[in-house]
């Protein structure tokens, strides 16, 4: 069977809801990491672009996977299409495109995402289609096997900070120290070989360099981090302990053995395991722990064997009832921060990830990296890589 390599990893920063990226185009901001991905490589050598996308609607609607190659200089001979698999939607095409160049029936394939959650809010096509009466997802069929349930992530991280008894302090605790790893990371400068640096607009709508992950709190306090008022009355989680919204756009190369031959360049990390696994919707955001175990089963892993691990920072819930269940070092868990501080652009955050992976790996000289995030519909990605 054949190989699936990683050429190059890039991301933008993060921007916050209507901050420095407002004015991208969501297919003009994906078009920017292809252009870095193809770089100075001939764009013909590339055979297809797949790209994650949860807001698959106005901006974001008719193939963004294809818009965006026809706005980069990528020739128009360069398909594209785009997944939804919730928030795993660009870790689901890096599974995509490395199951085709494993197969040999591609080469060179472009995984990437993008979500510019200013310009398509979350849950803006399901609100218009209710207020136009265009009916529910959800089907009569689903609403009999799921009567009177109303699908919420909010709820399921409610849910799981429950059935896992962590305590508001845990999770503050834990959000705070998000903030304070993003900070640092950014600080020295860590997120450099990944950013792809594109123009911004700040507040007074001057251009600037946008190059810094703009939800990171570099004041953050605990005490402060405390004092941010509840999600639900009865809850445990607050804007502190949640991912932000974040406009963002992510990517990667992944080329067989043929593939890097014609690219000519030397490979950074290596495809070693894929999973995905559904589960209980209605708690939700729960699968990453059987997707994590089932991934570590066959590649004939342990999680002792690896060296850093990136957990999806939904909620810190999520990542915290994950440590408990796999028993993993916290040490090794989103050492430069997660999306509580740097955002989650939701269909970017799966190659967002990865590259934040990989670059990580490499800059410590470590070997195993495992990625995984929740996913609406009770949903979990699991990735292994090696770096190289």
């Amino acid at each position: 069977m054949g190989e699936a390599y990683i050429v190059k990893a890039r991301r933008t920063a993060g921007g916050r809801k209507g901050g420095r990226l407002r004015d991208w185009h969501p297919a003009d901001l994906a078009a920017q990491v292809l252009d870095d991905l193809v770089g100075a490589q001939d764009p013909a050598l590339f055979e297809d672009v797949i790209m994650g996308c949860v807001g698959q609607f106005a901006q974001q609607s008719t193939n963004i996977a294809r818009n965006a190659v026809l706005a980069s200089k990528l020739p128009e001979s360069v398909p594209g299409t785009t997944v939804d698999r919730q928030c795993g939607s660009s870790q689901q095409a890096l599974h995509f495109a490395a199951a085709t160049v494993i197969s040999g029936a591609m080469d060179v394939v472009i995984a990437a995402g993008v979500e510019s959650m200013t310009r398509v809010p979350m849950g803006l096509p399901f609100k218009l289609a209710q207020d136009a009466g265009a009916g529910s997802y959800m089907s009569p069929a689903m609403q009999k096997r799921y009567p009177g349930i109303q699908f919420s992530q909010f709820a399921g991280a409610e849910m799981i900070a429950r059935k896992y008894d962590l305590s508001k302090d845990a999770l503050d605790q834990f959000g705070f120290e998000s903030q304070q790893k993003a900070a640092a990371a950014a600080k020295a400068d860590a997120f450099h070989g990944e950013i792809v640096v594109v123009e911004g607009r700040d507040a007074e709508d001057r251009p600037v360099e946008h190059r810094v992950d703009e939800g990171i709190r570099f004041d953050a306090t605990l005490e402060a981090t405390r004092a941010v008022k509840l999600l639900s009355p009865e809850g445990r989680l607050t804007a502190a302990t949640s991912s932000q919204i974040c406009d963002g756009a992510s990517g990667v190369v992944i080329a067989n053995a043929r593939g890097l031959k014609a690219l000519g360049v030397p490979p950074i990390a290596r495809i070693h395991q894929m999973t995905v696994i559904g589960e209980d919707p209605v708690i939700m955001l729960e699968a990453p722990i059987n997707a994590t175990r089932r991934a570590l089963a066959k590649a004939g892993m342990s999680i002792d064997d690896i060296d850093l691990f990136e957990v999806n920072e939904a909620f810190a819930s999520v990542p915290l009832a994950w440590l408990k269940e796999t028993g993993a070092d916290p040490a090794k868990l989103n050492v430069n921060g997660g999306a509580i501080a740097l955002g989650h652009p939701l269909g970017a955050s799966g190659t967002k990830l990865m590259a934040t992976l990989v670059h990580a790996l490499r800059a410590r000289r470590k070997k195993w990296g495992l990625q995984t995030m929740c996913e609406g519909g009770g949903l979990a990605n699991v990735t292994i890589v090696e770096a190289l």
